[in-house]
């Protein structure tokens, strides 16, 4: 997939063509996506330097597609903590000097860092020229500004939607869950509400619980919600009566 995403020339390797802006929008988010679902301890850090530098080159493409893919690629890397390395006395380079290696790529990681808000800043703030599309001028200032907010403050994305009834509602709360929900969303199309709303391996990955009392009849859905305050009642009874023992037995043990 980064071959896709960042072609290499090499002497096994004929004339390089770089990936027209859609196919690298496509490809950018889908690598993302898989990005999210490796646990952060599953990364070496030390090899992301590259990966992180041609992502930031992205945020200057002149497709609005791939600047938004690339952007979302990188807050993800923020949030996963790859631009943050600490420099260690213990790693030698080809010199020999102590540390070296090691702080040279602390000091590259923090440019890095400095660059990309740079960027996001300028992004979040971008003038519509004539005949922009507002609506995406629109979508990438609100993503950028998310992504300085993120980098600057630690502040997390935040976004919700409801799926059925009252209760059922979507709530994503961090980079890699808005990168998943938007995937998700891209690729399905018109068919993602339907899909959340029956398809259980989706409830799982958001961690939905269904309201089933909404595809119920009126009569049914006062049994069912009978039911449940029932159950509540029984046990808010119970921990009552567990604390009363526990406190009882305190009293006597004392």
């Amino acid at each position: 997939m980064w071959d896709v995403i960042h072609p290499k020339s090499g002497s096994n390797v004929g004339t390089v063509r770089k990936p027209r802006p859609p196919v690298l929008a496509a490809a950018l988010s889908a690598w993302t996506f898989l990005l999210t679902t490796i646990g952060s301890w599953r990364i070496n850090t030390d090899s992301w330097k590259e990966p992180i530098a041609f992502l930031s080159t992205l945020l200057g493409a002149e497709d609005r597609a791939v600047r938004m893919a690339a952007g979302e690629a990188l807050a993800l890397c923020f949030e996963l903590n790859l631009l943050d390395i600490s420099p260690s006395e213990d790693a030698d380079d080809d010199t020999g000097v102590p540390g070296s290696s090691k702080g040279k790529l602390f000091l590259d990681m923090q440019a890095l860092k400095a660059k990309i808000a740079g960027l996001a800043s300028n992004l979040s703030a971008e003038a519509g020229g004539k005949g922009a599309d507002k609506k995406n001028l629109s979508d990438q200032r609100d993503l950028f500004q998310r992504i300085l907010d993120f980098v600057k403050y630690g502040e997390c994305p935040e976004e919700s939607m409801k799926i059925a009834g009252k209760r059922d509602v979507l709530r994503v709360a961090s980079w890699s869950e808005l990168i998943q929900l938007n995937f998700f969303k891209r690729f399905l199309g018109r068919g993602f509400l339907k899909h959340v709303q029956d398809n259980g391996l989706l409830q799982d990955i958001f961690n939905i619980k269904a309201d089933k009392a909404e595809t119920l009849s009126s009569n049914d859905k006062k049994i069912f919600r009978s039911g449940e305050e029932k159950g509540r009642a029984l046990k808010l009874n119970k921990d009552r009566r567990l604390a009363q023992e526990r406190k009882n037995a305190g009293m006597f043990d004392e």
